[in-house]
């Protein structure tokens, strides 16, 4: 193998070991910044992740917001029509968050099955649901009207 020959295969070598590290660095990056959503129903089937930040939507349930009137905190759930879910947040609420409207929120899962949201988002007019939240919903009615013909 001539000199030319050996000093064109090292550059070709060098450069393959450079995309492959630079895809392989990528995609850990997207996968640690990747944020599924989930439905009340997966999360309480145990299908969102406990060490992973992620999205969950539905509807607030009625009568569930409770406010500390000393801070911020505030604890909801979270249902999708079949199941329900705790979201805990601390921080100022949207101004159209309420009861039975569809909101989006980003958290971790907590041991005891609590959201611990650090971030809330909520619908922008009346006549708008999130489509995670729409699908979400659709689906769970779904499944419990099969759930109780099964019965």
């Amino acid at each position: 193998m001539r000199a030319k020959q050996k000093n064109r295969l090292i550059l070709a070598v060098v450069i393959v070991l450079f995309v492959a590290v630079s895809v392989a660095l990528a995609l850990t990056a997207l996968r640690e910044n990747i944020n599924l959503f989930y439905s009340p129903t997966m999360i309480v089937n145990g299908e969102a992740p406990r060490d992973h930040t992620f999205r969950a939507g539905g509807l607030v349930s009625v009568g569930s917001v409770q406010r500390d009137p000393e801070s911020l905190a505030v604890t909801f759930r979270l249902n999708d029509g079949v199941n329900e879910v705790t979201v805990s947040y601390t921080g100022i609420l949207p101004d159209l968050f309420r009861e039975e409207q569809g909101i989006v929120v980003q958290g971790r899962l907590l041991p005891d099955g609590t959201i611990l949201a650090s971030e809330v988002l909520a619908k922008h007019d009346e006549n708008y649901m999130p489509p995670e939240v729409a699908d979400a919903l659709d689906t769970a009615k779904k499944i419990g009207v099969t759930d109780t013909d099964k019965e």
